[in-house]
């Protein structure tokens, strides 16, 4: 597994994102993970929590392979292999991938997100929230994790410095506010429910059905 792309960030935060799994899901159930990237996440997760079902995506096609040939080497069985899956899309999965149409109805116990809302524009936050309140089954949980700016709250030295990094590599590109994060699943008929602070000041957040 040396040769296939690999996140030290992933590697790093696998474990204090897998406690805070295990301690908000039911003991099964099944899961979609959005934007995936190198499956490190999936594989981690899959592996403890053998009860749930977990199906990984990603935007960017060129991933697929690699992550694809990760999960082959994990043999999990309850561990899918990658679809393509554009959160901006009107159907997920994204139509081009293999099996979209049997899967574009498909609904989960559990959404999860991580390190996607900084980089990608603005308007993926609301279609992840929108997508997110159609494929949730009722009961279900969306949970999203990665940096935040939050109202009342000194923004870490670390944060603001990245933050002025992502946007001076993309303008539509930074870390997000909380509220406005809130707001938009708020007008997707969701509500965050959760706020778990994560190493490297990082938040987990959970967010249901309304």
């Amino acid at each position: 597994m040396s040769s296939l792309p690999h996140s030290p960030s992933a590697d790093r935060n696998k474990q204090p994102i897998l406690d805070a799994l295990t301690a908000i899901l039911g003991e099964e159930g099944a899961a979609l993970e959005i934007a995936s990237g190198t499956g490190q996440h999936a594989v981690w997760f899959a592996a403890a929590m053998r009860k749930w079902s977990w199906q990984p995506t990603d935007v960017d096609a060129r991933m697929l392979p690699a992550m694809a040939s990760r999960i082959a080497e994990a043999a999990l069985p309850n561990l899918h292999a990658p679809l393509l899956l554009d959160v901006m899309a009107s159907r997920w999965p994204s139509e081009g991938s293999a099996i979209a149409a049997g899967q574009a109805d498909k609904q989960f116990d559990a959404i999860f997100c991580a390190n996607m809302l900084h980089i990608s524009p603005w308007a993926t936050c609301a279609a992840l929230m929108q997508g997110a309140a159609r494929h949730l089954r009722p009961g279900g949980v969306l949970v999203t994790y990665g940096p935040y700016f939050e109202a009342g709250v000194p923004a870490a030295p670390g944060n603001i410095a990245f933050d002025e990094d992502l946007r001076a590599r993309d303008p539509d590109w930074g870390i997000r506010r909380l509220d406005d994060v809130a707001a938009q699943a708020q007008q997707a008929g969701l509500a965050l429910r959760q706020r778990h602070a994560m190493p490297a000041n990082n938040l987990l957040l959970v967010f249901g059905l309304r």
